[in-house]
């Protein structure tokens, strides 16, 4: 495939995001309603996806996203200097002392455990990302005088509030201006959109967003949630997946959008939170490409893991332009980061391409 990516030598960056980065605070093994102690760390879907091309694959990336100006806000900035991601198009913005203006963002997450499954809840409304717009960031600067390869956002961040989904198209068409290649990432979460139009509002947003998207990334809900393609053969609760109706959608897909380069959806059947079945498929060219399968993949954090299939995929697109083995690179890079806590990596890209070798869990010494 021929994805005519800007030359590296015009850009600053490989790759940039656009959204929100949250403060997630994790109660380890235990339960959010119970815990007396948390772990801090950063993750955002759209931020993920950067810090993994920077983190595990060594690009150079930045995050494009705006935090309150004050102490949770510089800790944030603090956890994604310690990823490597540039922090210079970070729009600070003034608050008072209680958040009334604009406050950042909070992720409380528990992992989960055989039976039980993993709990996400958020504390994010009128966030300082929610509120932001074109006219925060000059997308022409960024895309056309500094130079961006890759621009990968999504539906998490298109979702915060009816401004974000304007600046999120703002963003995708000054990147397009510029030759550069825009990802995106349905990540269709009902509870985000239902305050702001529900899933009728997620399609108008995420059918007008696709018209200018050249990868477009899924999971099994996101497709039919948000672009009203239908999955044939999957039971309501998603625990047997159909492959031939996968391939029939996204062959469908790419035909309602001809500007797809390529579409991507993760494999998952849950058999419980601690155990999966992983894998992942990619269309490009007319061609359907399915990746290894990892059959009862042990987790430990499931959190972040098709963000980092998304960086694997990005990864693998731009270095080699064969779709058969950047699926490769997403599906083992997903699998690596759902065996540690947080949503971000901490794999290395010679883990990655051992277990897409087919490397085993010996010990090594």
């Amino acid at each position: 495939m021929n994805l005519n990516l800007r030359p590296k030598e015009e850009c600053q960056f490989d790759a940039v995001s656009l959204g929100e980065v949250m403060l997630r605070l994790d109660p380890g093994e235990g339960r959010i309603r119970t815990a007396r102690n948390f772990r801090a760390w950063e993750g955002g879907g759209e931020y993920n996806v950067v810090r993994g091309l920077r983190r595990c694959f060594g690009m150079k990336t930045a995050v494009i996203t705006a935090f309150a100006d004050n102490e949770v806000g510089k800790l944030m900035e603090d956890f994604i200097l310690q990823g490597g991601v540039d922090t210079s198009l970070i729009n600070w913005k003034k608050t008072d002392g209680i958040g009334r203006i604009c406050r950042n963002g909070i992720n409380f997450t528990e992992r989960g455990f055989g039976i039980r499954g993993a709990v996400g809840c958020s504390d994010r409304a009128n966030t300082a990302i929610a509120q932001a717009t074109p006219e925060d960031f000059d997308f022409d600067y960024i895309f056309g005088e500094l130079g961006v390869r890759w621009l990968h956002t999504g539906g998490i961040y298109a979702a915060l509030s009816e401004q974000s989904c304007e600046t999120v198209l703002a963003a995708i068409k000054a990147a397009k201006k510029y030759g550069t290649i825009v990802s995106y990432d349905l990540n269709y979460r009902p509870s985000m959109w239902s305050a702001i139009g529900g899933q009728e509002k997620a399609q108008e947003v995420n059918k007008e967003i696709a018209k200018y998207v050249d990868v477009m990334i899924g999971n099994e809900e996101d497709f039919t949630a948000c672009l009203g393609f239908e999955i044939e053969g999957n039971d309501k609760d998603l625990k047997q997946l159909n492959l031939d109706g996968y391939k029939k959608m996204i062959n469908e897909a790419a035909k309602t959008y001809p500007n797809f380069k390529a579409v991507a959806t993760t494999l998952r059947e849950v058999k419980t939170a601690t155990v999966n079945d992983w894998s992942a498929i990619c269309w490009a060219d007319g061609e359907i490409h399915k990746a290894k399968d990892y059959k009862g993949l042990e987790i430990m954090d499931r959190v972040g893991g098709g963000d980092s299939f998304a960086s694997g995929l990005i990864y693998g697109l731009m270095t080699t332009e064969d779709a058969s083995l950047a699926v490769n690179y997403g599906a083992a890079h997903g699998a690596l980061a759902m065996t540690t806590p947080g949503d971000t990596t901490m794999a290395s890209k010679k883990e990655v391409e051992a277990i897409m070798g087919g490397a085993g869990a010996r010990v090594q010494r």
